[in-house]
């Protein structure tokens, strides 16, 4: 497929990766002139209803997600037969790799890569995705040292070290949690559990779990284990085992319960602060597996001889001789042209097969089997697949003399509607145009040059045909501009700046403490970095150094309201004069939880600030801080 031009917009340059369900290739999107990496399913599973809709869901949910520490999915398409990915290209190597060659990565390094990874899983946590194949496979280390988490929201890619249950991959067998080597569901203490494994292989150059055999490796995950850190790589520091150990904990409710926790750990077992119990001390000794006991019994065998006899009868008269041999010639007359009767009615006719259902080709071949011959007619129908009989007669079970003709009702297809020319009308009204033709539209704003709005490629292209209730996909301008570069900004011009330029900013913001206190509130990392061109209304996300003092973090006392079904709690910040509110903080407390809940959240600048604090999504109280 190289050198291959997909949707009239991506060329296949060369491959770059392939799994047991896609191939990967490096990519140059000609309506932008930049890179991109495209994922091609392999053709064998285009007819894989079930995976399909998947891939087609998690991808739709990945598109949602905008994080510096995740490989951005860009477009999803279909060209032909070929159903694709398109994706942020990374130039770079994956963690894995660079473990083979390192070996053992240093503490600081390992944390740090460890951090990165645990802050996209936390914002795909909050987006109520889990990843479910955290592996240094899918960790893309950047020429600049950049951690980019990869293959969000998509089909795992199947290999030899991957196990399944029934269709449904779960996940890298090195890397997976016990709950998913039970077959039982992930969620994001299994994130974390697998994010513990690969902070064990960076600092000890070897995975925790191995064995000659898939299932070999999973039945450590749920009984053995690890050799201890601290015999593989002495100068790892205790508290940053600790952190590792209680990540890989086997039972999901004694591990980390957020990414963030994690994250913090980590942070405070790099720069030697005093931490938080994390793990119990205990010795750590290898599970020696009791070995089956084999019984061999003896069995008995046991034989009957029987006894034959023989009985002689003798007939002494020859009256009865004659007469029992004339009634046996009587009788073999009679049987010989019963038989003969019989014999031509059974070779001259047979049972009608049933055809119905079955390719028109394998229903031939079965007739033609049997001794019919047919006769096939072709209608339009809506209903049944292309070159399938849906109608047979004489019907099935039916006894005909062999040679006789069955008359077969094959389906030629739906009916085929021709896709008009959209290219350049409003994106409604050519939603609309879809809709009246018996299609289903799928809209999506993409970067481009073009009016704000238009429509800008369809897919099926202009004058191919599609079947009835066939997915139209349309891309229509978002318009176009460029990120401003914010970096070493204070927080308050960056609003203004992305305003400006038709941005929005995520309210999300992420934090990095610092010691210096000038650094409070001025931008640290931003994504997408500076001088990218993207649509316009786009989110950038914005990573702040955060001095940590009383006016950095706030403390509140909230009175929950009275209710029998559980609280969203949701607290923002909006500085005085901008028109950005950012979300501080969001907690959910069950029915039963005590009704006045403490709570913290970060400042993100020295502004004065507005609070608001909804529950269930209701204002429910405003006041300002430091007024």
């Amino acid at each position: 497929m190289k050198e291959k031009i997909l949707a009239n917009r991506y060329r296949l340059t060369e491959q770059i990766g392939m799994g047991g369900m896609a191939i990967v290739y490096r990519a140059v999107d000609l309506r932008t002139g930049h890179n991109v990496a495209v994922k091609v399913l392999r053709p064998e599973y285009n007819e894989d209803t079930e995976f399909i809709s998947r891939f087609q869901r998690e991808a739709e949910a990945a598109s949602k997600m905008t994080h510096h520490n995740i490989v951005n999915l860009l477009d999803v398409g279909m060209d032909g037969d070929n159903r694709y990915l398109v994706m942020e290209y990374v130039q770079g190597k994956t963690l894995k790799s660079v473990i083979q060659e390192r070996g053992k990565l240093s503490p600081a390094l390992a944390g740090q890569i460890a951090i990165r990874i645990l802050s996209a899983l936390e914002h795909a946590h909050r987006n109520g995705i889990v990843h479910r194949d955290i592996k240094p496979q899918n960790i893309l280390v950047h020429a600049d040292g950049h951690i980019k988490v990869a293959d969000f929201g998509i089909a795992r890619i199947a290999n030899s070290s991957t196990l399944t249950k029934g269709d449904n991959v779960m996940g890298s067998v090195h890397y997976f949690s016990p709950e998913q080597a039970r077959g039982e569901g992930a969620n994001a203490t299994s994130d974390i559990y697998s994010t513990g494994i690969v902070l064990y292989e960076m600092l000890t150059g070897r995975v925790p779990y191995d064995g000659d055999n898939p299932v070999a490796v999973a039945m450590q995950h749920l009984h053995a284990t690890p050799i201890p850190i601290q015999n593989l790589a002495p100068d790892v520091p205790p508290a940053l085992v600790r952190v590792c150990m209680k990540a890989m904990e086997k039972n999901p409710a004694q591990r980390y319960q957020t990414a963030r926790d994690m994250a913090a750990d980590i942070r405070a077992a790099l720069e030697n602060r005093p931490e938080r119990p994390v793990y119990p001390e205990k010795e750590f000794t290898a599970v020696q597996q009791p070995k089956p006991q084999i019984r061999e019994e003896n069995r008995k065998q046991m034989s009957d001889t029987g006894r034959n006899r023989t009985e002689n009868v003798h007939r002494g008269k020859t009256g009865k001789i004659i007469l029992t041999v004339l009634l046996g010639l009587l009788l073999c007359a009679g049987l010989y042209f019963g038989a003969r009767a019989v014999f031509r009615q059974v070779v001259t006719t047979a049972t009608v097969p049933n055809v119905k259902d079955l390719d028109v080709e394998d229903a031939k071949e079965l007739l033609t089997r049997e001794g019919f011959k047919y006769i096939e007619q072709y209608y339009i129908n809506d209903n049944v697949k292309a070159n399938t009989v849906f109608m047979q007669n004489p019907k099935e079970n039916t006894v005909k003399r062999k040679g006789d003709t069955v008359m077969l009702s094959v389906s030629s297809g739906p009916t085929q509607i021709q896709l008009p020319d959209l290219i350049g009308k409003d994106n409604e009204e050519a939603a609309a145009i879809i809709r009246s033709i018996g299609l289903i539209p799928s809209l999506k704003s993409v970067m481009s040059d073009s009016a704000e709005g238009t429509i800008v490629s369809q897919s099926p292209a202009f004058g191919e045909k599609a079947n009835k209730d066939t997915i139209v996909y349309l891309d229509f301008s978002g318009g176009k501009t460029k990120v401003p570069d914010m970096v070493n900004m204070k927080l308050a011009e960056a609003e203004e700046l992305l305003k400006q330029n038709g941005l929005r900013i995520n309210p999300v913001l992420d934090y990095t403490d610092t010691r210096n206190a000038k650094e409070h509130g001025i931008i640290m990392e931003q994504s997408p970095a500076g001088n990218i061109d993207v649509q316009l209304n786009t989110d950038v996300s914005l990573r702040v150094y955060r001095y940590p003092t009383d006016r950095a973090e706030k403390m509140l006392t909230v009175n929950l309201e009275e209710s029998e079904e559980s609280i969203t709690l949701r607290i923002t910040l909006q500085a005085d004069g901008s028109d950005v509110e950012y979300e501080a903080c969001e907690y959910v407390y069950p029915p039963d939880q005590e009704r006045i809940q403490p709570v913290s959240f970060n400042i993100p600048d020295d502004r004065a600030y507005t609070c608001r604090i909804y529950q269930n999504g209701v204002l429910t109280d405003t006041f300002g801080l430091w007024e």
